[in-house]
């Protein structure tokens, strides 16, 4: 018996029953020859993703507050590993699987843009189709990565990176998308507990919002500080998934209101806001320029994408698929590149 093996056995006897047993995946797109002797296939699909270079590009994706000038705000990166280690802590609590839970987490946003939802929304405008982020990130681990081929992740992992987004939907309950594994509704119940207390907390870091704008509700229920309103969330969720026996991932009545209020807060008082609709506008621009320099200029995007992506895709759709997966730095550097006026040099 080999080490996958015996973690596998370990799972079988440990885990809830509820929980997905590694040996019982539905499989990969492509049926791979050979097993790895020492990891599991969740195990196997984390790894690929963060080896992943579109993994790597989230360093330098905006998460909320557009190319914010500071050490300390968040990114897409570091947005992902604060959704893994609260996903991990809830699905280690409940005897899920930790490791297809975290290979969720850090694949969730891979498909994001640079500049945050204004590239997303700018490109939902000019891409046949649309585009959603939440979409595009099953296309990265599918198509785009490692030049074409894809990482040929498990459908349990793909499953729950298509089903994280919200929105302005409901987080829980009625009409809520559900990944079909409990993992997989953990990271999406995890990513909204992420977001809706960091980005207050850079939004108070930037001067957008104060300590005292936060809403009452939130702080007499939650606590004073970050680390006391996460864990007031994490706990609500592991107790009562637990009370309902671990028939789905569950937040009490109260925290569902107080959690729905503080996004719709986030919506009204940061998001939403003039001053960032303004930085929007300007960032829409940027890529809608780079997006119509590519389509008129084919031999310089060429040179650009390389092999990146699938050839057999329309021009459209693979300047569409480049811009996506740009960071915020390289769209800037090459918007300068390609449509800034160039210093005269003696």
């Amino acid at each position: 018996m080999n080490i996958r093996e015996k973690i596998e056995e370990r799972e079988e006897c440990f885990l809830h029953p509820k929980a997905i047993r590694s040996k019982n995946s539905k499989g990969r797109l492509s049926p791979e020859k050979e097993e790895s002797d020492i990891r599991t296939c969740f195990q196997v699909d984390r790894d690929r993703i963060l080896h992943s270079k579109s993994f790597r590009r989230l360093k330098h994706k905006t998460q909320v507050l557009l190319h914010p000038q500071g050490d300390h705000y968040r990114t897409r990166l570091t947005h992902t590993l604060e959704v893994t280690q609260i996903a991990r802590t809830i699905s280690r609590a409940l005897m899920l699987n930790e490791d297809l839970t975290e290979a969720i987490a850090m694949g969730h946003d891979l498909g994001h843009t640079p500049f945050g939802h204004a590239g997303e929304s700018l490109l939902n405008e000019v891409c046949d189709g649309g585009f959603r982020h939440y979409i595009h990130s099953l296309r990265v681990v599918d198509i785009l990565e490692k030049n074409g081929k894809g990482l040929n992740l498990t459908f349990e992992v793909r499953d729950g990176i298509l089903k994280h987004s919200k929105g302005k939907g409901p987080i829980v309950g009625k009409g809520a998308q559900k990944p079909e594994t409990l993992e997989g509704r953990i990271v999406r119940i995890s990513d909204i507990i992420a977001y809706i207390n960091h980005d207050l907390d850079d939004s108070i870091r930037a001067g957008v919002l104060s300590e005292k704008d936060l809403p009452k509700f939130c702080t007499k229920e939650l606590g004073e500080r970050y680390s006391e309103r996460i864990n007031s969330m994490v706990i609500d969720v592991i107790n009562e998934s637990i009370k309902h026996g671990l028939d789905d991932i569950w937040l009490s009545d109260k925290m569902l209101e107080i959690m729905t209020k503080m996004r719709k807060f986030l919506f009204d008082k940061v998001y939403e806001l003039d001053s960032m609709k303004k930085e929007f506008i300007k960032a829409k621009k940027i890529l809608l320029e780079l997006y119509e320099f590519y389509l008129k200029n084919a031999n310089i995007f060429e040179k650009d994408i390389g092999d990146f992506g699938n050839s057999e895709d329309s021009i459209h759709r693979r300047v569409c698929d480049i811009i996506a997966g740009m960071s915020d730095e390289y769209a800037l550097y090459k918007y300068n590149e390609y449509l800034m006026p160039t210093r005269w040099r003696f």
